[in-house]
């Protein structure tokens, strides 16, 4: 049976990739379990484990019992969020002792979620259990967090969307990983995520929801008909040549 994740280890430090749903049942590949990621985390000999974290999330159980294990571990654990840490993968994040956001990327808190089927009192029953399983999760942020219960509580009854810097000052991450200034950065459609949540008329949920596909063709021409605008004409480049100015140092493409 395959791996669900990816467990590297270098020297005395490892690497653990959680990119997936977190489920007791990972058919896909990039599903993962608790049990698989556990027992190797209990067998790794290392120092420090650094969590890439990329999920929509998933049971409750399987996150809690991932974010325990870390949490209890002695190596040094430092988390990241490398897209979406959403639900049970927002607790997980909660388990490094430094939780490091990338300047784009995006964590997700809510109360859990159940579905149901009985009479009256074993409805009203379900209702008190989820509250009962909601305040494990509580407990896990309120161990990081610097604003209150009730605030806290409020964020996750508005199924709230946390950005890096938002992250930092609720205390949910300890800081932000950004990109060296001067840098290029060559992920078109990465600019694009980063426009579309710029918009405050765009609710990250709505990026989810769209699902929307790309005709890269056609955004490829749009680009080229836009860079031609900024080209020198042929006298131009005649006299920046006189100038011994090329416009090969203006682009990187």
């Amino acid at each position: 049976m395959p791996k669900y994740y990816a467990l590297e280890k270098k020297g005395t430090s490892a690497d653990l990739y959680i990119f997936g749903n977190i489920t007791s049942y990972p058919w896909k590949e990039k599903d993962r379990d608790a049990y698989s990621i556990v027992k190797d985390l209990e067998e790794l000999e290392a120092e420090e484990v650094k969590v890439h974290i990329n999920s929509y999330g998933g049971e409750v159980a399987e996150g809690l019992a991932i974010y325990n294990t870390l949490k209890n571990s002695k190596m040094k654990v430092t988390t990241y969020c490398d897209g979406f840490a959403c639900s049970a993968a927002s607790v997980i994040f909660m388990a490094g002792d430094e939780r490091i956001m990338n300047e784009a990327s995006l964590l997700m808190i809510h109360n859990a979620w159940s579905y149901g089927y009985g009479n009256a009192n074993e409805l009203r029953k379900q209702a008190d259990d989820l509250d009962k399983i909601t305040k494990a999760s509580i407990n896990a942020y309120m161990s990081r967090v610097s604003i209150t219960e009730e605030e806290l509580k409020q964020k996750m009854d508005e199924e709230s969307w946390i950005t890096a810097e938002e992250a930092v000052t609720d205390g949910f991450a300890t800081g932000v990983l950004k990109s060296e200034e001067g840098t290029v950065n060559q992920s078109a459609f990465r600019t694009i995520r980063e426009k579309l949540l710029a918009d405050p008329g765009i609710a990250p949920a709505q990026l989810l929801e769209s699902r929307l596909t790309l005709d890269v063709e056609k955004i490829a021409e749009c680009v080229a008909e836009k860079v031609k605008d900024f080209l020198p004409s042929k006298e131009e480049e005649n006299n920046e040549k006189d100038n011994s100015t090329g416009w090969g140092a203006f682009f990187t493409l």
